[in-house]
Formats: C-alpha cells, sequence, structure tokens
C-alpha cells in the first residue's frame, strides 16, 4: 500500500469518525428533545387528572374497575392503580366495551402507589402502537399515562436518513480532499524518488531537485540535494586522483621498466660501471614508486576518513615529526621551539603532516642551514633557508601532483603539501605558504584547537 493511499485512508478516517460522532451527538440531542416535549405532555395530563374529581365504578374483573370522569375523554390513555395492584380504567369510546386496554407494568406501578419506588418513564408497546409511559404517584394510586411517539419515530427516521447522507457525503469529500492534500504534499517525496531512480540508473550526480518552501520535506529534499552534491563532489576527486595518479605513474613506470628489460637482455654486454649505474637507477626509481603509492594511499584514505575526536597534545606530536625528519635529514639541524598547546584531531595524520612539512623544508634547505620551527597560540611555523617559492609557483604548492619548475629535477611526487592541507582542512585548520623575509619559504599550518594553550 502506498503512503499515498495511507494518508487518503487516515484521513477518510478521521473525518468519518469525527462526522459519525457529530451525527450521533446531534440526533441523540434531537432525541431527547423530542421525548422531552412528550414527557412535559405526560406531565400536564397528570396534573389535569389530580385536579379532577375521580368516581370508581362497578368492577370489571378481578383487580379492575371502572373509572368514570365528570370532564370529556382525555388525549391520552391512563390508568390508577391502587396500592393492592387494582386498575382503574376510563370509559373511552372505540376500545373493547367502551374501557380502555389494561396498561403495561402494573406491579412497578403499584410500587409507585405504595411508595416504594419513584416517578419514572419508560418505552413500550400499547395497542400495537409505539408508546411513552410516566408512572407517578397521585395520592392514593399511582397513575400510568401514556403518549403515541409515532410522530417522534417518524421524525427521528428523518433525521437519522439526513445523517447518513451528510456522512456519507463528508466522507466522500474528505476523501476527495485528502487525495489532493496528499498528492501535492507528496510532491517532494515523489520528486525525490524519481531523482534517485534516475541517479541510479544514470549514474548522474549532477541532478538536482526543485526546492520550494520551508518545510520539512522541502528540508527533505534540500539535505538530498546536499547529499547528492556531496557525493558528486567525491566522485570528482576521485577521478581526479585517478587520473593525476595514472599520469604520475606513468613516466617512472616506463623508465623502471626500460631498465629492467636493457638489464634483462643486454646485461651481459654492458660494462660494469653501465650496470651498476642501471642497477642504481632500478633501485632508485623503485623508492619513488614506493614513495609515490604510499602517498597515493595514505591522501585516498585520508578522503574516507573521519578524524577522531580527540584531544592531542600538539607540541608532543611536532617532537615526534621533528626526530623523524633529522634522522632522515641528518645534516639539516633543526631549532624547534614548542609551547605546549592542545587540539583535536588524530594523532597519526597531524604527524603525517606536520613531518611533510618538516622533510619539504629540509629537502631545499642546504645542507648545515637550520630548519626554524615554532609553535605558539595554536599554529605551527616551519620557515627554511632554501633559494624560496616562486611567487608564481605559491598558490599552487598544495595541489595534488603539483611541482614547480625548479623542483622537477628533484626526488619526490608532488603529493607530499597536498596530504598537509587535506589534513589540516579535516581538522577544522588552514595551511599557507608565503615567502620568508630574508629568503627561504614560511609555511603556518593551524587546526583547530581546544581550550587554546596549555601550560607545560
Amino acid at each position: 500500500m502506498s503512503l499515498r493511499v495511507r494518508l487518503v485512508l487516515v484521513a477518510a478516517a478521521a473525518v468519518a469518525a469525527a462526522v459519525v460522532l457529530a451525527s450521533l451527538t446531534v440526533f441523540f440531542i434531537v432525541r431527547n428533545q423530542l421525548y422531552g416535549g412528550v414527557d412535559s405532555s405526560l406531565r400536564a395530563q397528570v396534573t389535569q387528572i389530580s385536579q379532577e374529581p375521580l368516581e370508581l365504578a362497578t368492577p370489571i374483573g378481578s383487580k379492575a374497575y371502572v373509572l368514570r370522569l365528570h370532564l370529556p375523554p382525555f388525549s391520552n390513555p391512563f390508568q390508577l392503580v391502587d396500592s393492592n395492584g387494582a386498575t382503574y380504567r376510563p370509559v373511552v369510546g372505540g376500545f373493547n366495551g367502551g374501557v380502555a386496554p389494561l396498561l403495561p407494568d402494573v406491579t412497578q406501578a403499584q410500587q409507585v402507589a405504595t411508595g416504594t419506588r419513584n416517578s419514572f418513564f419508560f418505552d413500550s408497546t400499547y395497542n400495537r402502537e409505539h408508546v411513552r409511559i410516566l408512572v407517578t404517584r397521585v395520592q392514593p394510586y399511582s397513575v400510568e399515562v401514556v403518549a403515541s411517539l409515532s410522530s417522534v419515530d417518524s421524525e427521528l427516521a428523518r433525521i437519522r436518513l439526513w445523517l447518513i447522507v451528510v456522512a456519507v457525503g463528508g466522507i466522500a469529500i474528505a476523501s476527495l480532499a485528502g487525495f489532493l492534500v496528499a498528492r501535492a504534499a507528496l510532491r517532494p517525496v515523489r520528486e525525490l524518488s524519481e531523482t534517485a531512480e534516475r541517479v541510479r540508473a544514470t549514474r548522474d550526480l549532477t541532478q538536482r531537485i526543485d526546492v520550494e518552501g520551508s518545510d520539512e520535506l522541502s528540508r527533505l529534499a534540500v539535505t538530498f540535494n546536499g547529499m547528492l552534491e556531496s557525493l558528486d563532489e567525491a566522485a570528482r576527486q576521485q577521478r581526479r586522483l585517478v587520473q593525476d595518479a595514472s599520469h604520475e605513474l606513468r613516466t617512472p613506470l616506463t623508465s623502471l621498466r626500460t631498465n629492467i628489460e636493457l638489464l634483462a637482455t643486454r646485461g651481459e654486454e654492458l660494462s660494469p660501471d653501465d650496470r651498476e649505474q642501471l642497477l642504481r637507477d632500478v633501485i632508485e626509481q623503485t623508492g619513488e614508486l614506493t614513495l609515490l603509492i604510499g602517498e597515493l594511499t595514505e591522501l585516498a584514505r585520508g578522503e574516507q576518513q573521519e578524524p577522531a575526536h580527540e584531544e592531542v597534545r600538539l607540541d608532543l606530536v611536532a617532537q615526534e615529526a621533528i626526530r623523524r625528519t633529522t634522522r632522515n635529514h641528518p645534516t639539516v639541524p633543526i631549532v624547534a621551539k614548542l609551547d605546549p598547546t592542545m587540539v583535536v584531531g588524530v594523532p597519526s595524520s597531524l604527524e603525517r603532516a606536520i613531518g611533510n612539512v618538516l622533510d619539504n623544508a629540509a629537502k631545499w634547505s642546504p645542507a648545515g642551514a637550520e630548519v626554524d620551527v615554532e609553535l605558539a597560540d595554536g599554529e605551527l611555523t616551519v620557515r627554511d633557508h632554501g633559494p624560496g617559492i616562486a611567487d608564481s609557483d605559491l598558490p599552487h604548492v598544495f595541489e595534488r601532483f603539483y611541482r614547480a619548475t625548479s623542483a622537477r629535477g628533484m626526488p619526490g611526487s608532488g603529493l607530499g603539501l597536498a596530504i598537509v592541507r587535506q589534513v589540516a582542512e579535516a581538522h577544522g585548520g588552514t595551511v599557507t605558504a608565503e615567502a620568508a623575509p630574508g629568503g627561504g619559504t614560511l609555511i603556518r599550518l593551524r587546526v583547530a584547537a581546544r581550550n587554546g594553550s596549555t601550560p607545560g
């Protein structure tokens, strides 16, 4: 069963319940009013009977007597019942022998006459007709007065018919209105479903849903559009990474294959020096490939990783990165001044980013030239004393596989600083590069701090 059908059924059921409840309320209000009019007429006749002189006549049977009136007959049949259960009925033309038929519930009327029961109304059948009877006390008797309910029943039947017609019509109108409202309300959901189906069939993540309004369904459409935008961006990044990786891997793989084939086919013809040089080239190219593949893996893993919410001492992470860089570049001294700083992030990712910055600075520093590292106010700065970066290259140094003209002859994959930017952005921070006063390059790395700097 579709959501639209369920909404229509719920709306129709709710309206049906409301209409039925209202109809029953109206019916019983009208019924009580009509019965109230009948009850008032019965009370009025009882009052009139109590004020008239009554004459008891000869018996007409066991505990049955004729009651003679000195006024014209009353409009409604009645009878008197004494405390012994004897009945007194008036002479009425048209009834059996001129005496009105016996009314029902004489025993209860006797209880009213003796005072053991209060007055009451009840419905019954009298002379094959639906009637209402009042039993009340008129000392020393109780009196039963009958009123026909034919007109009341006829009126209630007409009202019941009209209420049924109104209820059925209301439910039908509510169902139609519910269908129209459900169709209009579920249009964003239908568009969302159709868009999702098109995306699944075509794999086109550029499709979007037109959003109107600010209700819950509109916000759902906005969220869905945002999800498609994120997926589209992730797919573009993936395609760009694959394209860049394939481009960067092609050259070293071709060179490595050429050298290996040369060694395999003409190795015996080469001089020992040439053969040794080829072997060194193969080993160096293998190392470059290993480095490139490792950085590609790190870059791809970083795009899928959600930073853990963990408090990290950034100064301790920086110390570990400095030790690793010093081991790899023993000829480049690193001078560090690190203030104790607490941040939130992934320790391994932060160490990799800082290590890449330090490795880049050490690579460009002449032997014996210092690399200055400072951590203060939540910002890590790394300054080298190398040749610096050209102004035209500064905006691109953090792009994937970008290598400045002056760096193309040096080892590296062009991914190290791209990983730094990725880690910084994943931690809610930034990384920038600028020319240092007096020469060299100054890189500033900042991540989201928590509780600021802490005392050591």
